[in-house]
């Protein structure tokens, strides 16, 4: 089962996002309501891809990106922008951690799909 970590400092899109993957994709989905328990659940979760958002208080999603990439134990992990305002990033600058992005307001019955198909995971459910 694959395990995804959303990192987001918005209760209702933190909690619309966990119930639409699990229920979705079947997938196992841990949480963060900040950039710095973000990291420090990616490292003790080993998650297998992070949903993160790009506009946070304390670290916001460049900072979160730049520790993540980092530590040994974090920086071969997927990352998914999640944003209300695209922004232009230099991939390169994160190591390719960035694997896409998706933007707010999102469709959720979309939302598996959009993290299964680059990474090239099955849906089981």
């Amino acid at each position: 089962m694959k395990t995804i970590l959303i990192i987001d400092d918005e209760y209702r899109i933190r909690e619309v996002t966990k119930m639409t993957l699990e229920t979705m994709a079947g997938w196992r989905v841990l949480t963060a309501s900040s950039g710095k328990e973000g990291v420090t659940l990616a490292q003790s979760g080993r998650p297998d891809a992070i949903l993160l958002d790009m506009m946070m208080p304390d670290f916001d999603g460049r900072e979160t990106l730049a520790r993540l990439g980092a530590a040994a134990a974090t920086r071969d992990i997927p990352v998914f922008l999640l944003t209300a305002k695209v922004q232009a990033l230099d991939q390169e600058q994160y190591g390719g951690m960035v694997r896409g992005t998706i933007e707010k307001p999102f469709d959720p019955l979309k939302l598996a799909n959009a993290i299964a198909e680059p990474l090239d995971w099955k849906l089981t459910s």
